[in-house]
């Protein structure tokens, strides 16, 4: 496909703290001119150093040839101005990020009318979870007063380390974020991203499952869900779960004794499926509250890489349906990062259902059935995942999958953190391969990803390069 430069749509999510270190108008020009960039995908709200601060990972990956060579001790919060007329309705006001780098500074203001002059688009990036979210960098702590109020409750009545999407203050609190971003800046577009892991994720983790807060009691409730034989239902699963992690026997393997646990228990996916609605209704409720702002502005989707590499996540986030409160979507493909992801993935299947079986063997079989073709088992965290497999995979399938009623922006890694020594690195030939994978199953753009604190310049040059013998850049 060769792309029309009237359409062309280069993104890259960046922190707020690049544009402290090095200057505005110095980052501008080096995404601009040396790269190709004509989006910012900026980080206004977390407590996460993958949105918001430098490189995480620089003890394993060094420095970038950029920025500030030290490690910046975040604290966190909103790195605009909030406007409190938005926040009257919850207990969540005071988000002010104190960092004293920010100190009368409004990232916002500092970074809008410089991009919009260069012809530049500004879109606001936001991640839920906001908070200790593990692997990204987050602060140690949250200091917002009566946010633990807010937490989710888990199976046995235990707070647990996520505020409750259902309860009503913290779910308020994001709606104000969206609504006052939208109609007090001259943002071009916002790119949401819901990363959490639902019941039955939790129990194959190792966790205890929820939420059970008052909240999502009375709203299952109202659905007609009796709560109570849904709870203890999952407290058998739980316990099926923590015994196949301990290596328990079972007289017919782990997988057949699963599958009887989900029919003796069907209550485990009823709630799964309550927990799921509940969690796309944000997406939606965000969708619709942009809309009635303002119509035209864009509103896409950060989808989560765990939705194609989970058969359980990936029978439950169809495309086609994202559609249906989505602009244009954005799959995540951090190609050289991923083959440790996708390690990871089936690890939690093969600690619990598929612990019987080998594990090469099976995950052959489990890449059979989600439409990958990589590297074997022992080998894809060395290797990572091929950009002309991989990225080309992941568009044309969600490409097929929107049906054309929703843009395919692919979220490609350069230098995505790593969190092991042997681990694929990004390379400057990854990532050429990869924009011109993008473009050859036809997708509509990339968003350079997940933070520009971290990128390599000599990286970003091979999407330059890419871009460049695609007619994008001059």
């Amino acid at each position: 496909m060769t792309p029309d430069p009237k359409e062309k749509f280069v993104g890259i999510q960046i922190s707020p703290i690049s544009f402290i270190d090095e200057g505005v108008d110095a980052v501008l020009d080096t995404l601009q001119n040396r790269v190709g960039v004509n989006v910012l995908m900026l980080g206004t709200v977390s407590w996460l150093g993958l949105k918001t601060g430098r490189s995480i990972s620089h003890e394993l990956d060094g420095w970038p040839d950029h920025g500030v060579p030290e490690p910046f001790s975040m604290m966190g919060g909103a790195y605009y101005t909030p406007d409190p007329r938005y926040f009257q309705n919850t207990l969540i006001k005071d988000f002010r990020a104190r960092d004293p780098e920010f100190e009368g500074k409004d990232i916002l203001e500092m970074v809008i009318p410089a991009a919009h002059a260069r012809g530049m688009q500004v879109y606001v990036e936001l991640m839920e979870p906001f908070f200790k979210y593990a692997g990204h960098g987050s602060v140690n702590s949250i200091d917002i007063p009566n946010l633990a109020q807010c937490l989710e409750i888990d199976v046995y009545g235990r707070h647990k380390d996520e505020p409750s999407t259902s309860n009503p203050d913290y779910r308020r609190w994001i709606h104000g974020i969206i609504e006052d971003q939208v109609r007090n800046h001259d943002i071009d577009g916002i790119m949401w991203c819901n990363e959490r892991n639902s019941p039955l994720d939790q129990m194959m983790q190792g966790q205890a499952p929820g939420d059970f807060s008052d909240a999502a009691r009375a709203e299952a409730t109202a659905r007609g869900i009796d709560v109570e034989a849904c709870r203890r239902a999952l407290i058998e699963m739980h316990r099926f779960f923590q015994a196949a992690r301990a290596g328990e026997d079972f007289d017919d393997g782990a997988f057949i004794t699963f599958v009887r646990m989900l029919l003796k228990h069907p209550e485990v996916l009823i709630w799964e499926r309550f927990w799921l609605e509940r969690n796309k209704d944000l997406d939606r409720e965000l969708y619709g509250m942009v809309k009635w702002c303002k119509p035209n502005l864009p509103f896409g989707l950060n989808v989560w890489n765990r939705n194609h590499f989970n058969l359980f996540r990936r029978a439950q986030w169809p495309w086609e349906e994202q559609t249906m409160y989505a602009d244009w979507v954005k799959p995540i493909t951090y190609q050289h990062q991923s083959g440790e992801i996708w390690h990871k993935e089936f690890g939690f299947f093969h600690k619990t259902i598929l612990r019987d079986f080998d594990p090469g063997t099976a995950a052959a079989v489990m890449q059979g059935i989600l439409g990958l073709n990589e590297a074997p088992l022992d080998q894809v965290i060395q290797t990572g995942m091929d950009p002309d497999t991989y990225v080309h995979g992941q568009c044309a399938d969600a490409l097929r999958g929107v049906h054309g009623r929703a843009k395919v922006f692919m979220g490609l890694g350069i230098d995505a953190p790593r969190v092991r020594a042997d681990q694929a690195k990004c390379t400057p030939d990854i990532a050429y391969r990869s924009v011109m994978a993008t473009y050859r199953a036809g997708g509509h753009g990339v968003v350079l990803s997940p933070n520009y604190a971290s990128m390599h310049l000599t990286n970003l040059d091979g999407v330059a390069k890419a871009l460049t013998e695609l007619g994008l850049k001059t």
